[in-house]
C-alpha cells in the first residue's frame, strides 16, 4: 500500500476493479479539494458509474445527479449531464501537468462550470494543461483504473462503491 503521508487529503476509492487512492493538492485547488471531499464525506460518490471511459484517454465518473446507482434521478443516457445540487465552481487552473493517473475536473465549454464529475487520466494528455483544474493524483491503484471498462456511454459500467477521505476510515 502506498504511504498516506496527508490522512485528511487522502481519498480513497474502492470501485468494482479494485482500490484507488489518490492523493489530493489542496495547495493547487483549494476550491475543489473541499467540494471533492464534502461530496465523498456525504456518501455523494457512493454508487457512481464510470460513465465516460476512453481508450488511451481518460475516465470520468462523478455524475452524482444522473450516474448513482439507486438514486433516486438515476439515468444511464443522462450519466454525465448532472451534478450535484452545489453550486459551480470556479475554475483553478494551474501549470501542473495531465499525466498519467492525473484526478482533473469535468466541465462543460464555460471554464467556471465544474462540479461534481471528474476524470482520471490513463495516458499524458497535455492539451488539457490549463485547461481544466488538476486536484490530484492517484498513488496506489492505477492498474485498477486501467482495467475500466470502455465506452461512450459505457455498457454495463464499472462503479466507485465508496469514496471515503482517508481520516474517516477507521481500521
Amino acid at each position: 500500500m502506498a504511504e498516506i503521508k496527508d490522512p485528511e487529503n487522502t481519498l480513497v476509492l474502492e470501485t468494482t476493479k479494485g482500490k484507488v487512492v489518490i492523493e489530493l493538492m489542496p495547495n493547487l485547488a483549494p476550491g475543489h479539494v473541499s467540494r471533492i471531499k464534502e461530496l465523498a464525506r456525504e456518501g455523494a460518490y457512493d454508487g457512481v458509474v464510470f460513465h465516460r471511459v476512453i481508450e488511451d484517454f481518460m475516465a470520468q465518473t462523478g455524475d452524482v445527479k444522473f450516474g448513482k446507482t439507486g438514486g433516486k434521478d438515476f439515468n444511464p443516457a443522462r450519466a454525465g449531464m448532472g451534478g450535484s445540487d452545489k453550486p459551480d465552481l470556479k475554475a483553478e487552473f494551474s501549470n501542473v501537468s495531465h499525466v498519467r493517473g492525473t484526478c482533473s475536473m469535468a466541465r462543460s465549454q464555460m471554464p467556471n462550470s465544474a462540479n461534481s464529475q471528474f476524470f482520471i487520466c490513463f495516458t499524458d494528455a497535455p492539451w488539457l494543461n490549463r485547461q481544466y483544474t488538476v486536484w490530484g493524483q492517484v498513488i496506489e491503484g492505477m492498474d485498477n483504473i486501467d482495467q475500466i471498462k470502455r465506452g461512450e456511454p459505457v455498457k454495463d459500467p464499472d462503479v466507485i462503491v465508496s469514496a471515503k477521505v482517508a481520516a474517516d476510515i477507521t481500521a
